[in-house]
């Protein structure tokens, strides 16, 4: 209960933050936000990357911890949650999968003929559940226990899909004695796991050594996250979980979402749009994620595979499935890794996550409220 409110009340504080990144950045003061967050704070911590900039702070050091409670929540729901048994997670996996690869699928179709742009086909595959959960806190009693559950557990195993896409996908060149070494620490991590450390500080030291090393390697910083979290004692989750969710909901989210959701719409005519780019990362999510999440239940089901949860009504699991639309967080972040070294495609593809994450999340409201 405690992680359903404060994921939809971050989700809400997230919606505002990120419409003050768009208001800001359409202002007299939008030289001195962007600005800001390329402003260099040092120090050099890969040389890959140059001095750390606020926005590197940002993406990849502050969204590690995101990550880290992310690959928490994972561990917790294979361990004794939702997903502990092979029967739970028959229908969130489908659900999950299917809504990942379709909307890649749509992407890639609208994109094929565009030279460059393949590269972003995950970027409409994520789902953000803060938004998400911050929209079915709007709509209350429209929205019942089992539907927040079965879209946190959907959005639970999209995250681990995300998270194995961005090590996999977008992961160009390995300093590989940087690798052995994070290899090295995890292996301490899990061995102190083994003897039964129970005391959060030794992990918390290894897992910053572990995302030095990750971010030298080449591999994206955030995965060091997920890795820290697997060696998590189970008996620490639920503290470490509770201690790390307000930080996250209500500080490193948020903080994302205003550093990453500005974009100058200054000249961009609703044609901008239309712009292959925009065009697949917006059908993806506002039509694939639906089409994905909806008809991999129904065929779920009806193969008698899995089965929807009690009292669940279809037409409330299509309004979920539109919900799932909103991908946000994970998508802005994904498309940041998309395009390296092509600063001219970072506005395209926010204005297409925006959009198709704001439509998604209008449709599923009203597919709920009505």
């Amino acid at each position: 209960r405690d992680f359903i409110a404060s994921e939809a009340a971050g989700g809400i504080v997230l919606m505002i933050a990120s419409a003050l990144a768009l208001a800001v950045s359409n202002s007299p003061l939008a030289p001195a936000y962007f600005a800001a967050l390329h402003f260099e704070t040092g120090p050099v911590i890969a040389p890959a990357h140059g001095a750390m900039t606020l926005h590197l702070w940002i993406n990849d050091a502050l969204m590690a911890v995101f990550f880290l409670l992310v690959g928490l929540e994972i561990k917790r729901e294979f361990v004794g949650g939702r997903l502990a048994s092979r029967a739970a997670r028959r229908l969130p996996v489908i659900a999950a999968a299917a809504g990942m690869a379709v909307p890649a699928l749509i992407y890639l179709a609208v994109t094929w003929e565009t030279p460059g742009l393949a590269r972003g086909w995950a970027i409409p595959a994520a789902t953000d559940i803060a938004f998400a959960m911050g929209v079915l806190a709007i709509l209350g009693r429209h929205a019942p226990p089992w539907l927040k559950l079965l879209l946190t557990t959907v959005a639970i195993v999209d995250d681990l899909g995300a998270v194995a896409i961005i090590a996999i996908a977008y992961t160009a060149h390995l300093d590989l004695v940087a690798l052995a070494m994070a290899a090295g620490v995890l292996l301490v991590m899990a061995g102190l796991n083994r003897r039964g450390v129970t005391r959060v500080w030794p992990y918390l030291l290894l897992a910053v050594l572990l995302w030095v090393l990750v971010l030298r390697s080449g591999v994206h910083p955030t995965i060091a996250g997920v890795a820290a979290a697997m060696t998590i004692p189970s008996a620490m989750l639920p503290r470490l979980e509770h201690a790390l969710n307000p930080w996250v909901a209500f500080g490193i989210v948020p903080l994302f979402g205003f550093a990453n959701a500005g974009v100058a719409l200054g000249g961009v005519s609703p044609d901008a749009l239309l712009a292959p780019l925009p065009l697949g990362i917006v059908l993806g999510l506002l039509l694939g994620k639906q089409i994905g999440i909806f008809g991999g239940i129904w065929i779920a089901v009806r193969t008698r595979f899995a089965a929807l949860p009690g009292g669940a009504d279809w037409r409330q699991v299509h309004g979920m499935a539109l919900l799932g639309g909103i991908g946000f967080t994970m998508s802005l972040f994904i498309g940041g890794l998309a395009f390296p070294g092509r600063p001219e495609l970072a506005d395209p593809v926010k204005i297409g996550v925006l959009a198709g994450s704001i439509v998604s999340a209008l449709a599923g409201y009203l597919a709920l409220r009505l």
